[in-house]
Parts: C-alpha cells; structure tokens; sequence
C-alpha cells in the first residue's frame, strides 16, 4: 500500500511539472486578413456629380493591423444595396494608403485616413420624379479580392440638375452690392419638385462662403438680388447656383446644388454720400439773453453716418460753415450772431469714409 502511494505521488509531480514547462495549447486558425467593413461612407450631390467619403479601415475584421488592402469598389444602384456584384468604380489599394503618385481623375488620396471618390452621373440614370433615389455602398477588399462585406448604404436623389444661371454679374451700389443674371430655362415645374436660385459670396484670402439670399425660379429671364450685409472697403467673390428642392410624400425634405456660375470679384469702394438732410428749421430766442439761432432737422437713417456740418451765409455772401467739429445730432445752436442780421443756414450728411452729401435746401431767420 505504501508502494502505491509513493508510485501515485511521482505521477502527481511529473504532471505538475509538465503544466510549469508551457505545453502549447490548442493552435489558432491563420488571419483572414479582410478589412473591416466601412460605416461611415457619406455622399453629396453636386450637379451631375456624387462625391464620396470614407474612412479607410485600418484593422482587419479579427482586430489586426491591415497588411494588405486591395482595390475598394464603389457600388451604385438603384434600390437599396445588398452586395457589390457591378461595381461602377474603383480605387486602388496605392491611392488609399497615399503611397502612389499617380492618381486618377476620379479619387485621390486625403489625410486623416480618408479616402474620396467623384462618381460622373451618366443622364440615363436621372429622372423627372421627386421619388427617384440612387444608393452607394462600398466594398474593401484585400489582396486576394476579398471582403467582410459592404459599407453602410447612403443615398442621394436621381433627378437632373439644373444648369447655372448666365451672364451673372456683381455691382456695388449706394444700396449695397447688386447682384443680376439671366434664369436659367428649365421644363415645367414637376409634381414635389422646385427650384430656386441660391447666391454665395466669400471675402477675398477666406475659405468660408456665406450665403447672400436665395430667389425662387420664375418666368421671368432676369433676376436680381441685392447684398447689404458686406462691410464697405472689402474685396469679394460671388457666385450662384440653382438649387433643387425635393418634397417626395412621406419623405422629409432633401436639396442638393447644380453646378456654380463663374465667380465674381468687386472691391465694396464706399463712394455714396449719405442722403441729402431734410426739414431744416432756424427758430430765433434771445429776449432778456445773449441772442442765437436754433437749428433742428429730420436725422439722417443712414448705418454709416458720422455726422453734420453745419453752413451759414448773410444774403448775398457765399455758405461758410460754421462747426469745427462734426454735430452728432439733428440740432445746432448758433451763438455767433448779431442784432439786426438775417442769415441763411444749409445743412450736409458726413458718413465714416468722409464721404458727404449735397446740402439741405436752406432756412433763413432774422435776429430783431
């Protein structure tokens, strides 16, 4: 019995040290090396033009780095995806990690990891109905053309875009910046369907455009739209669109933009006076006191006024003014007169760039 015991112990003890000396377990089945799935693909419409945009996977679908990427597909159709068989472009695995010079005219390489493509829409595929849609996916595959699947699906609508308005032109005007084109011509209005032109404007060395307004599409060839929120004494590009606007029953609302006129350069030059003051009135007072003259007009509305100056003239004699200084407000009193005189009072707008009006038609009153 002891015999067994101690036979049972050195068992015991050999397996213990079996365990201790890291006897390999069961072994893993190699990497498929398939990138994960993108799911993050967005697209915008831009004339006759989808622009795509993605993030390029950087790990595979067991969670290893990416060694080995191949071509991606670019999916499109016209009902929801569910697989990549047709693809209608491609972008090669030296594009997507930026490593190639030559690039294609349709995708490029961008920083961040991202990757774009531009899709040229053939005609046939768009239609005159506020229902019709288009859908992109996309499919990553590895070296060996294979993939762990399409990307989200996004879609974007599948009717023709308008082509821009012409002879578009920019005129700085007293008024603000004048902006006028001729319309574009286009088929009656379909059902869910409408149209309107959009103007965008940037300052000059910026990178962000502003939009000016927007003017529906109407019968009428020639269209107008006038800009007051510029700042003076800035150069600015404009330029303008046509934009469509889909309301499909059910759907929410969607637009997207055709292509863009020419832009157009103006340098906003303040050259425009302010308006000419009105209402002018002299009222003498002066019983039992140093004798003056009041003066009280209607205030100038305009944003950039400075002031007033103040002219004053005995009959026969030229205006001289009298203010040293710019009057702030519609009123002046005048303290320089003399007993027995009549005199002659006229009254100009002064805007901040020193620009000046014309003078007020005059008024007149006699110190007794």
């Amino acid at each position: 019995m002891r015999q067994f015991l101690t036979h049972l112990l050195v068992l015991l003890a050999g397996t213990v040290a079996l365990v201790g000396c890291g006897v390999p377990g069961i072994p893993k089945p190699p990497s498929l090396d398939l990138p994960q799935t993108v799911t993050d693909l967005r697209a915008v419409r831009k004339g006759d033009r989808a622009y795509l945009d993605w993030t390029v996977p950087s790990e595979t679908t067991d969670r290893l780095a990416v060694r080995h990427l191949g071509l991606t597909n670019i999916c499109r159709g016209l009902a929801p995806i569910s697989e990549c068989a047709n693809p209608v472009g491609e972008v090669p695995a030296q594009q997507l990690a930026g490593a190639s010079p030559q690039r294609s005219k349709s995708a490029k390489p961008t920083t961040m990891g991202r990757a774009s493509y531009v899709d040229h829409l053939p005609q046939t595929l768009l239609a005159e109905n506020a229902d019709a849609e288009m859908f992109y996916a996309i499919s990553v595959l590895n070296s060996r053309g294979r993939s762990a699947g399409i990307s989200n699906i996004v879609r974007l609508p599948a009717v023709p875009a308008l082509p821009p308005p012409s002879d578009f032109q920019a005129r700085v005007t007293a008024e603000g910046v004048l902006l006028s084109w001729i319309g574009t011509s286009r088929a009656a209005e379909t059902t869910g369907i409408r149209h309107v032109y959009r103007v965008y404007r940037r300052p000059e060395g910026g990178n962000t455009d502003t939009v000016v307004g927007e003017v529906p599409l109407n019968e009428t060839p020639a269209a107008q739209l006038l800009d007051h929120s510029f700042e003076w004494e800035k150069t600015y590009s404009y330029r303008a669109t046509v934009v469509t606007v889909i309301h499909a029953e059910g759907k929410p609302e969607t637009q997207f933009e055709g292509d863009d006129t020419s832009a157009v350069e103006v340098f906003a030059h303040d050259v425009f006076p302010p308006a000419v003051p009105s209402g002018l009135q002299a009222v003498f007072a002066g019983a039992g006191q140093q004798p003056f003259i009041d003066l009280i007009w209607a205030p100038d509305a305009d944003a950039d006024l400075a002031g007033y100056n103040v002219f004053r003239n005995e009959e026969g004699a030229a205006p001289v003014k009298v203010n040293t200084e710019l009057v702030k407000t519609p009123a002046f009193r005048d303290m320089n007169v003399a007993l027995g005189k009549t005199y002659v009072y006229s009254v100009s707008a002064v805007d901040v760039r020193g620009n000046e009006s014309a003078r007020s038609q005059e008024a007149s009153e006699a110190v007794p």
